[in-house]
């Protein structure tokens, strides 16, 4: 250092820090040779705290004074612990060697943290499941001299960064340790982030305490599941919009017998009386119907299977859903003019409901009726 700046910190009697890195937790006031004048203004903003050290010495008996927010003209009778570390007498009125150190009382955000490889959870639906998580977290220093001690040492600046890989390493630990504890089913995890992160908060929030921090939320952003349980949640959402595995399999059985008997080739017609034969029976268990009794052989002998059962429709009428009705009952809604070709049907097999005129198979109830004028 040299000698202006000598000369300028011996007359200078403001102790103070004006904070202007967000990233800054701890900061330590320099002061040639850590001399500081009896009388010196102390101003401790607002968000700040500051302790007092003697002479360097960074053990837990030698960490002095704090002051809150405020401003102190230093004296014997503001700074009772030092005075008596000093041995100091009534009345002393020399410069005095400490340090100074700044604390950042607000929160700092935004820290990362992340599992130090999967955790394992035992889930009573999937069984054993390695699961993987990452996020943020909040801190905020509430005892700075036990902060001053265990972490900060003598750094002039300390800052999220000099911590934030420590702690990244404890908390992903510590994280793999809770997440089997937390009770939450491995298939809503990633629905109930919110609430794992608090759990996850109250698990490991004593562990911050020892270092003079408080641990102000834990915020989950990806919960990584291994891809076959990823797999068989896809399926069991399949499964459940699906409904019904044995009508979906008749369903899907009805619809190839439909497209077969559609087909005006031979193969068509002989793939619909065959199919027609062997699904008879489940068709009429799908839309409703009682299934035709099965004829004994010697009556069966070289006559067809029994047709199969006409496709039913629902119709919506003055807002509100009816049926479903056969082929002949759509015939006398259109006759007495309740059916029209624009008239909302749904039957099995559509997606959403449709004009009744746009429908194949209805084509035939509206060959005798005029369009609509122009």
């Amino acid at each position: 250092m040299g000698l202006w700046n000598k000369l300028s910190n011996e007359f200078i009697d403001i102790v103070e820090w004006l904070d202007d890195s967000p990233d800054v937790m701890v900061h330590r006031f320099e002061r040639y040779q850590n001399e500081i004048k009896m009388g010196a203004k102390l101003t401790v903003r607002e968000g700040q705290i500051a302790v007092m050290v003697n002479e360097g010495q960074m053990g837990k008996g030698q960490v002095a004074d704090v002051f809150t927010p405020g401003m102190y003209e230093l004296s014997t009778a503001n700074m009772p612990l030092l005075s008596t570390l000093k041995g100091w007498k009534y009345g002393f009125n020399s410069p005095f060697k400490a340090e100074v150190y700044f604390f950042k009382t607000t929160r700092f955000t935004n820290m990362k943290w992340g599992t130090a490889g999967p955790a394992t959870m035992r889930d009573p639906e999937f069984g054993v499941v390695r699961v993987t998580a990452f996020g943020i977290y909040g801190i905020r220093i509430v005892d700075a001299k036990a902060m001053l001690v265990e972490l900060v040492g003598t750094k002039a600046d300390f800052t999220t960064a000099d911590i934030e890989e420590n702690l990244r390493g404890k908390i992903g630990t510590r994280i793999k340790e809770v997440m089997p504890e937390i009770g939450v089913p491995i298939i809503d995890l990633e629905a109930k982030v919110t609430e794992v992160g608090r759990r996850i908060q109250e698990k490991i929030a004593p562990d911050f305490v020892q270092y003079g921090l408080e641990l102000c939320e834990v915020q989950v952003q990806d919960i990584g599941l291994p891809e076959e349980v990823e797999k068989a949640i896809d399926q069991q959402g399949a499964m459940r919009v699906i409904g019904n595995m044995n009508q979906f399999a008749q369903y899907q059985g009805a619809q190839a017998l439909r497209d077969a008997a559609q087909n005006p080739g031979a193969a068509g017609t002989m793939m619909g009386v065959g199919v027609g034969g062997m699904l008879s029976q489940s068709m009429g268990t799908l839309f409703g119907n009682n299934p035709q009794p099965a004829a004994s052989p010697a009556a069966g002998a070289g006559m067809p299977p029994p047709l199969p059962t006409a496709v039913q429709y629902f119709v919506a009428q003055n807002g509100a859903q009816t049926g479903p009705f056969d082929q002949h009952v759509l015939q006398s809604h259109v006759g007495n003019g309740s059916l029209t070709r624009d008239s909302l049907v749904w039957r099995q097999g559509m997606a959403a409901w449709g004009k009744a005129g746009d429908q194949a198979d209805l084509a035939g109830l509206f060959a005798s009726m005029p369009p609509p004028l122009p």
